[in-house]
């Protein structure tokens, strides 16, 4: 796979290629490449959460210096979360270079909102690990995530999706949502949870996310939206 293309994306020449086309690796593709050298991009996925944790706590420290701790934690929450990643995955293109199984292909997995968050975690773990450069981390993600803050801010899009669905759940039925696991499954450092929000037997909506608290959030949000009460 010629990954010059995505260095050009990224804005980096990478020392070490095999440690990019490690990020790409989703653990589907294992189970039918025996001979492939590397490992999944599991590890470098967890490498990058942290570095995007931090810089993001970093950026936002500095640049809403008024703002209280639990603001700030629903700013960065709402940044970071699978749906706003997968976003950005998706407008640099990054599911065109991913190496996953036929069956994972088939159904649509370079589309997939979750492992297309995941994918860019793994990548700015690459690049670090590639690099150690954290200033370059940190310009990269003002380029590719960070110029959004100011509109979630504007709209308000950092709200707990959770608390504004019960609110307009109770303001309109009466009924306080339910939140329930409708499947899950990976290995316990890589889970993926399905949770549907119900209002007494009838779900109105389901979300996706790599814990329970990010599925549920999302089941809420994907319930607003059909609702028309995003806003």
């Amino acid at each position: 796979m010629e990954l010059s293309e995505l260095e050009n994306i990224i804005g980096r020449e990478f020392k070490d290629v095999e440690i990019l086309r490690t990020a790409l690796t989703h653990r589907s593709y294992l189970n039918e490449h025996n001979r492939y050298p590397n490992p999944s991009n599991e590890r470098l996925e967890f490498l990058g959460d942290a570095i995007l944790q931090f810089l993001t706590s970093e950026y936002l420290y500095g640049n809403y210096p008024s703002e209280p701790e639990g603001v700030l934690t629903n700013y960065r929450a709402a940044i970071v979360c699978t749906k706003s990643l997968g976003e950005e995955s998706a407008r640099l293109n990054f599911g065109k270079f991913l190496l996953l199984s036929h069956g994972e292909e088939a159904s649509g997995g370079r589309a997939k909102e979750y492992i297309l968050a995941n994918t860019f975690e793994a990548l700015l773990g690459a690049i670090y690990l590639d690099s150690h450069d954290l200033s370059f981390c940190r310009e990269y993600l003002k380029k590719n995530l960070f110029y959004k803050i100011i509109r979630i801010v504007e709209s308000e899009g950092f709200k707990d999706y959770k608390s504004h669905f019960q609110e307009v759940a109770q303001e309109e039925k009466g009924i306080t949502p339910v939140y329930k696991v409708i499947k899950d499954w990976g290995p316990d450092h890589e889970k993926h949870f399905v949770v549907g929000v119900f209002l007494d037997s009838e779900e109105v909506a389901f979300g996706e996310g790599s814990s329970k608290q990010r599925a549920e959030q999302a089941a809420a949000l994907n319930a607003l939206e059909k609702w028309g009460k995003t806003k």
